[in-house]
């Protein structure tokens, strides 16, 4: 039977292959519409989109509400085994991780009805599904990607909380500290890019280094 702890574990690898799975579809399969490119054309985008309706469906099933659960249960095991020796420092991290996964699902939620919604309309008035298409795309990166705020924030509390009770690897923590000062970066436009990447494939060390320390410590 699983404890909490091993259910964070193998939701932190869980959320690592989320991640991996977003970003090499985003580097191939995505790559021919130039989804996720500064400079790319919203009409190719939109039409990969309506022409692949199953793919992007599960592509933001899995990036962001997947992503999202995984996160929220990781949350909740990290917070149980902070609170017997900091118990507002637990709290604060299962509602900050919990708050962050909430916008992440969200995301999800709005790009799937968005994509339905530009494909219902893309069939009558093209150019109208592709001012549809930047409006719901507008309101999804808010929530989840165009920038890192709730994101950086969590990592920046878990780390302070495994620094403070030394129940986990204080490397770990300093890690946790960079990834949440790369969150934070992405709100400066000259290092979104740079620091949005450091962003992302630092979290997929993270996930699966929390999964490892958590499978490690007993219990």
């Amino acid at each position: 039977m699983f404890s909490l702890q091993k259910w964070g574990a193998a939701a932190g690898f869980g959320a690592a292959a989320t991640y991996v799975f977003g970003f090499v579809l985003l580097f191939t399969v995505l790559a021919e519409s130039g989804y996720g490119m500064s400079d790319s054309d919203p009409a190719s985008v939109v039409s990969f989109i309506v022409d692949h309706p199953a793919f992007m469906t599960a592509w933001y099933t899995v990036i962001y509400i997947l992503n999202g659960f995984l996160v929220a249960l990781l949350a909740i095991a990290l917070a149980d085994i902070f609170k017997p020796h900091a118990p507002t420092l637990a709290t604060v991290t299962q509602v900050f991780g919990a708050l962050w996964a909430t916008l992440v699902v969200g995301a999800g939620m709005v790009a799937n009805v968005g994509n339905e919604v530009v494909a219902t309309q893309y069939a009558s008035d093209p150019e109208s599904a592709i001012l549809m298409w930047q409006i719901f795309s507008g309101v999804e990166n808010g929530l989840g990607g165009g920038n890192e705020i709730a994101g950086a924030v969590w990592a920046l509390v878990a780390g302070v909380a495994m620094l403070r009770t030394a129940l986990l690897p204080k490397s770990l923590g300093y890690f946790s500290l960079v990834i949440g000062a790369s969150g934070l970066l992405t709100l400066v436009p000259a290092f979104n890019e740079i620091a949005g990447s450091v962003f992302g494939l630092g979290y997929i060390v993270w996930f699966v280094w929390v999964g490892i320390a958590l499978l490690s410590r007993k219990a």
